[in-house]
């Protein structure tokens, strides 16, 4: 054989041509942007919302126009569930889409029979209906967002004809704006502090008298967390974490879509205080109405120099729960995938872009101004049963009046359904409960009056509070229906990065669904694996209902 006959034929260029039309398109998109690559997620927004779809004609422009990879923005593209990724030959999504929350509340409140009659009244071809998850409206479940309408207690009849009708523009609910939260003595504590009159020793003197935690789920003392950061060498950020993903869990929407300024202004007191350069407020993409609010409030405060201009930075999230995790939140607002980091190094030493970072979620910026103002005294005497402070409970499900429950920490299941919630709905009988969302565990009814806390007791069940998402089941409802909605959650929901995670939750929802006997030695063993080994607190929380049904509700396997 030749030489000649051995070189490959020319087939010509390799890769997607570039379309001179998408990259206008893209580029007037991005017109006076600056083309930072920790963007990159806010940029696919832009697409997203102006075309209902990620083309692969777009991307391969934006690819072009940043001077990036198409497999890395590819890669980013595909992990987050909002991003509607069309490829070459394939349909483009319908023009609307109805979103329908199937979390645990909403499956309670028949999430499953919505479903069934949408997709039984639309046109698909114009419609689109997708299962989504929480969507932070449990207290008025089944719940669902057609476009950027959020509609609370749904029912197809009533998503069909808004849909005829064009109703699907986000409703921004009344809320304190800067002007009359400044007339009730808003940001004077903030003034203060930068005039020095109050120190930032004296702040978190204060905060760890009234034994402040993050009421994000992990609870470490805020106070110590400002030292923490402190001790390391700047310039520091911060950063505010408003991915309230976990199902049952509702007040941070609640607290920003009545009183936003007050998280703005603890925020702004907490970066004084560790001297960051600035703050990245991230908050979920499922809140239209809230990312509005922060929005035009976050102007607000520039226009009357309260902040400075680009001080305080919104961002987008794009639909991962695996980004309510601090590190998966960071990665998410460097542009990248909400993968974990291993740890260490925390971020308190090694965060947002290598720097020394700040993170609270949304409620324990809330308190800081009437802790400061009242003292630690009064918030740490808030609290029973040997429990200091108070807590925003979320509390849903088989309950009469569900919603945000400002109660004391320490106070038991059974407290809160009798005194704060007006008992049990008609018909039904206390069963079960979740003490802290789908990663607390369920728990019986017989363990009713155990304290609601960190730690304690409630350790000793394996159960904890997490973000105090109350979720109530009756006696009408099955533990293993909730299991496995549960697991349902976490496997649609692990991010991938690491084995156990990515499949232990998958063969636990294939175990439980098993027809027959559970293979119970099976389950056991994926439990121990996943806990010991994950990466992340998803993957070692995810058992933690199925070891509950095994322990406590025979009766339901």
């Amino acid at each position: 054989m030749t030489m000649q006959s051995r070189r490959p034929r020319d087939r010509g260029p390799k890769g997607r041509a570039l379309d001179d039309t998408a990259l206008r398109e893209v580029q007037d998109l991005l017109l006076g942007r600056e083309r930072r690559r920790d963007l990159l997620i806010e940029f696919l927004h832009l697409i997203q919302d102006r075309y209902g779809c990620l083309s692969a004609q777009h991307l391969r422009a934006l690819a072009e126009d940043m001077r990036l990879s198409q497999a890395e923005i590819y890669e980013v593209a595909s992990f987050y569930d909002h991003f509607d990724i069309v490829k070459e030959g394939e349909t483009p999504p319908a023009p609307l889409t109805i979103r329908v929350c199937d979390s645990i509340s909403c499956m309670l409140a028949g999430a499953e029979d919505l479903l069934d009659g949408l997709n039984a009244q639309v046109d698909p071809t114009a419609i689109r209906v997708v299962r989504a998850p929480c969507m932070g409206r449990c207290a008025s479940a089944p719940a669902a967002r057609i476009g950027d309408r959020e509609v609370d207690h749904a029912t197809a009849e009533q998503l069909s004809e808004m849909a005829r009708l064009g109703d699907t523009k986000v409703v921004v609910p009344d809320f304190t704006g800067l002007e009359a939260y400044r007339a009730a003595g808003g940001y004077q504590l903030l003034q203060k502090v930068r005039d020095g009159e109050l120190t930032t020793g004296a702040i978190i003197a204060i905060m760890q008298g009234a034994s402040l935690r993050g009421l994000g789920g992990a609870g470490f003392p805020a106070g110590k967390k400002w030292e923490f950061v402190r001790s390391y060498k700047g310039p520091r950020l911060m950063s505010i974490n408003g991915d309230e993903g976990e199902p049952g869990t509702f007040k941070d929407r609640v607290y920003l879509e009545r009183d936003p300024h007050r998280t703005l202004e603890g925020a702004l007191i907490a970066a004084h205080a560790v001297e960051a350069g600035r703050i990245y407020f991230y908050m979920r993409d499922e809140y239209p109405a809230v990312l509005q609010i922060l929005k035009s409030e976050i102007a607000a405060l520039e226009l009357a120099g309260i902040a400075a201009p680009g001080f305080i930075e919104l961002r987008r999230g794009a639909g991962a729960y695996i980004c309510g995790e601090e590190s998966a939140m960071l990665e998410s607002i460097e542009g990248k995938r909400g993968l974990p980091r291993h740890r260490p190094p925390y971020i308190a030493e090694v965060g947002l872009f290598g720097r020394p970072t700040l993170n609270h979620n949304v409620e324990t910026l809330w308190w800081i101004r009437d802790i400061v103002e009242k003292g630690a005294e009064w918030f740490a005497g808030l609290g029973k049963h040997g429990h200091p402070g108070a807590r925003s409970w979320s509390v849903s499900g088989r309950v009469k009046n569900p919603g945000v429950k400002l109660a004391p920490a320490g106070i038991t299941v059974r407290e809160l359904i009798e005194d704060y919630c007006d008992g049990m709905q008609d018909g039904h009988s206390f069963k079960a409960y979740l003490p802290g969302g789908a990663s607390g565990g369920i728990l019986p009814a017989s363990m009713g009056d155990i304290p609601l806390d960190f730690g304690g007791e409630l350790a000793k069940q394996s159960a904890f509070v997490g973000s105090h998402a109350v979720v109530v089941f009756s006696d009408q409802d099955s533990a293993k229906a909730a299991t496995v909605n549960l697991l349902k959650f976490f496997r649609h929901e692990s991010c991938g990065q690491c084995t156990p995670c990515r499949e232990g939750t998958g063969k636990m929802v294939q175990l439980l669904e098993t027809d027959g006997p559970l293979d119970e030695t099976g389950l056991r063993d994926l439990e121990m694996v996943m806990r010991d080994s994950s990466i992340c607190g998803l993957g070692q929380a995810a058992p933690n209902p199925v070891n509950h049904l095994l322990k406590h509700f025979r009766e339901d396997i």
